[in-house]
């Protein structure tokens, strides 16, 4: 959880209020919790220092090359999609800065993430520590193997594009999970966000919970 005394000095809490009230709830996300880990979560630690002012507009940001940190809304909708079964523990696939595994780290018990770029992880790092949170994980890894040791996940969320999602990722989840990944389709301009409920070993039921604009995973030999 994040740092009380961090929280009491936060200058943008009201702004943060109104960006879940206005970009969030009004457009029809309904869970008490998610919404609660949004107001609390303060974006501004996560984003470059001269674009703190601008950190809870309804937009993604760049945090460097071929990296973003998602628009408030979709981080919201991810969280609640993947909330909608067990929260014991959590894989994310593209720690990016951190936001998202501190979202998820209100509402799970466990977050795993895996981050690609040595930059990007050390920021993440630094950021979540600095915030105290103690039940986020993270290894520097290709995300396409996941993190098989602390498998199976109640949840998985990638959080950049993929054709479709690596059969490591499907083993690593928990039958009666969801699996929430960025699909593109075949002319690679299209993204779905896609959700995949595992029902069984070897079942799966899926749906696409709407369009969405995600950088490319990377794959990486460490």
């Amino acid at each position: 959880m994040i740092d009380l005394e961090l929280k009491e000095r936060d200058p943008f809490l009201a702004t943060r209020k109104r960006m879940v009230a206005v970009q969030i709830e009004a457009r029809g996300l309904r869970s008490p919790e998610v919404l609660a880990a949004m107001r609390t979560v303060p974006r501004h630690l996560f984003v470059p220092s001269n674009l703190m002012e601008q950190a809870y507009e309804d937009r993604a940001l760049p945090l460097g090359p071929q990296q973003t940190i998602s628009q408030p809304y979709i981080v919201a909708l991810m969280t609640e999609l993947a909330c909608e079964g067990s929260r014991d523990s959590v894989l994310e696939i593209g720690t990016g800065s951190g936001y998202q595994s501190a979202v998820l780290a209100e509402l799970f018990g466990d977050v795993f993430s895996v981050e690609v770029d040595q930059h990007r992880f050390d920021c993440a790092e630094s950021n979540l520590s600095r915030l105290h949170y103690k039940n986020v994980h993270l290894l520097r890894a290709d995300g396409n193997a996941g993190w098989p040791e602390h498998a199976p996940y109640d949840a998985i969320l990638v959080t950049a594009s993929t054709r479709q999602a690596s059969e490591d990722l499907r083993n690593q989840l928990r039958v009666g999970g969801r699996l929430i990944v960025p699909c593109t389709k075949s002319n690679r301009d299209e993204q779905m966000l896609r959700v995949m409920h595992k029902t069984g070993p070897d079942s799966w039921q899926e749906h696409d919970a709407g369009a969405v604009r995600f950088v490319p995973m990377r794959e990486e030999k460490l």
